[in-house]
């Protein structure tokens, strides 16, 4: 299910939750990018870039411009998870994935109780 949650979308999963920021113009159906971070039951959380590959196409053609990464020859973002398809439909899709391989733990970095506080100052 997703809901908006002040300045987020909170996409809440039996064994997940997520929330996105809203971004002008990123809808959750058709969005090709979103940070989110992802709550589970325990409390852990853990932090995803997702981005289709016609965005980091369009992110290294415009560094081919400002200088970035050696003018776009190369590309990198921590915590990536590159999707086919846009929307959130796709990025949920793919945690549920990842949890249920296992993959989630070396795909996204782990969040400290330090990042709560600072996320809940910036609100």
């Amino acid at each position: 299910m997703i809901e908006i949650d002040g300045p987020f979308y909170r996409v809440s999963e039996p064994g997940f939750e997520m929330l996105i920021p809203q971004w002008e113009g990123h809808e959750p159906e058709t969005t090709e990018e979103a940070d989110a971070t992802i709550t589970f039951p325990d409390g852990t959380r853990r932090y995803a870039t997702f981005m289709t590959l016609d965005v980091v196409s369009r992110v290294m053609d415009r560094w081919k411009d400002t200088g970035e990464c050696l003018n776009g020859r190369y590309f990198w973002c921590s915590d990536l998870i590159i999707i086919r398809e846009p929307g959130f439909a796709s990025m949920i899709d793919s945690v549920r994935d990842m949890i249920a391989t296992g993959e989630i733990d070396g795909a996204c970095g782990l969040l400290s109780d330090d990042d709560e506080d600072e996320e809940q100052t910036a609100d």
